[in-house]
């Protein structure tokens, strides 16, 4: 058998950065699945549908690093709870465009603060370092564009 090169997986940085996001995901999602009964796909439509005045799915799907079929059911589900709303693009019968509800907006007042609350949370854990977590975030990110 052939004796495989040195490899530290605890030191691998994109290891880690998965591992990292996916407990503050985790936690996070406790908190909003507990008090407003949704789902991580669900919170990050509505998130994103927050931040605009509606988009489709392909976008959703582009800007938050989710499958389209993931994005599709968040939204049948959102939509039949009353949160969303879906019209029919005119010209690209295939694209739907997504709204939010007067409801969906009603839910988005209240579920804000609690990411602005988790998110204070994580900044005062961090202290000092947060701002450099979130110069490398910045980095990746713009890297990856």
């Amino acid at each position: 058998m052939n004796k495989l090169p040195p490899f530290d997986l605890a030191g691998f940085s994109p290891y880690r950065l998965t591992v990292a996001a996916q407990k503050l995901s985790d936690v996070f999602a406790r908190q909003y699945r507990d008090q407003f009964g949704i789902s991580n796909p669900e919170w990050r439509v509505l998130v994103h549908l927050s931040q605009s005045d509606g988009t489709s799915v392909r976008d959703i799907e582009a800007r938050v690093a989710m499958e389209k079929s993931k994005v599709s059911r968040a939204a049948k589900r959102l939509e039949q709870a009353g949160y969303i709303s879906k019209q029919i693009n005119k010209t690209d019968r295939r694209l739907l465009h997504l709204h939010l509800t007067a409801e969906g907006q009603s839910l988005m007042t209240e579920l804000l603060p609690l990411a602005n609350r988790f998110q204070q949370e994580m900044e005062t854990r961090l202290g000092k370092a947060f701002a450099g977590l979130e110069a490398g975030l910045d980095k990746i990110l713009e890297d990856q564009e």
